[in-house]
């Protein structure tokens, strides 16, 4: 099953780089482009989410939905800040702040692992290690002469990673009542209608090119969180996020290419770095 959330890592560097694309348009607007981004993953889901359909009583319970609610706002919030820094940043400049968000998920899943218990969260230290190494490998990539460079868009991307790691950890306390794939549905289509009423957003000022390339994150993205979700289910969240961590890698190779962005020196021994930690938890 490891295979899965390599698929998740290339699926996650797809999607930013998209996102980059989309959103640099000035005549963008991010309150706008969240909305149809949603309703794009809505029209992706449609078509399957009646094959795979899980629902389980007790999800109606008080206590769980609200979390779930919990997961729809921190995840409103998390997108807001994201792309408001990828509009006006370069992706590789907001890379280590939007990887932080497996950093915090780490620790997050560790904290949570007191709380609940590892039943939910596992403390196994083969893991852990690694996964830390690889996230300060993440933090070093983005140190030049002795200092963090933080930006604006930088700590807007910081705290929207906390913000998405916040969700994901959150979302493992009540996973098992859905299968993935509904879970990801109605988290999203809550979203969509949600940013639909408050942001009120004019989507007929989006031409046909960008529609179909909303529409194409959109399948991105489903891909990738359904392989975070069954990822949290059957190898573990601090396991499945040192596996996503191999996803910046890939944004560095597509930002290159794609976007004409040039790869530094720490890029690259970041990158040697983390895919030693992954090699290591994977066959060590």
């Amino acid at each position: 099953m490891y295979y899965l959330p390599l698929l998740g890592a290339l699926a996650l560097a797809g999607g930013i780089v998209l996102q980059k694309l989309n959103l640099k348009k000035k005549k963008v607007d991010i309150k706008s482009y969240q909305t149809a981004e949603f309703f794009a993953i809505f029209l992706v889901m449609l078509p399957i989410i009646y094959f795979f359909w899980k629902l389980s009583p007790e999800a109606l319970d008080a206590k769980n939905i609200f979390i779930f609610s919990l997961v729809i706002i921190f995840s409103i919030i998390a997108n807001l800040f994201t792309f408001y820094s990828m509009k006006w940043a370069k992706v590789s400049n907001i890379e280590p702040a939007k990887m932080l968000e497996p950093v915090f998920t780490i620790l997050l899943a560790i904290i949570f692992s007191f709380i609940f218990g590892e039943v939910l969260f596992e403390r196994n230290t083969k893991i852990i290690i690694p996964a830390l190494i690889a996230g300060a490998a993440l933090l070093f990539s983005h140190i030049e002469k002795d200092h963090l460079k933080f930006s604006k868009y930088f700590i807007a991307a910081a705290v929207g990673s906390f913000f998405f790691a916040l969700e994901l950890v959150i979302s493992k306390l009540i996973l098992e009542f859905y299968s993935p794939i509904s879970f990801y549905f109605i988290r999203c289509t809550a979203i969509f209608l949600i940013s639909l009423i408050i942001f009120k957003p004019n989507l007929k000022e989006f031409g046909n090119k960008l529609k179909l390339r909303i529409l194409a994150i959109g399948a991105i993205w489903v891909v990738y969180r359904v392989v975070i979700y069954y990822g949290y289910q059957n190898l573990g969240v601090i396991f499945t996020t040192l596996m996503i961590m191999l996803g910046p890698i890939f944004v560095y190779l597509f930002a290159w290419k794609f976007l004409k962005e040039k790869i530094n020196r720490r890029n690259i021994i970041a990158s040697i770095i983390i895919i030693g930690c992954v090699l290591y938890a994977v066959l060590g």
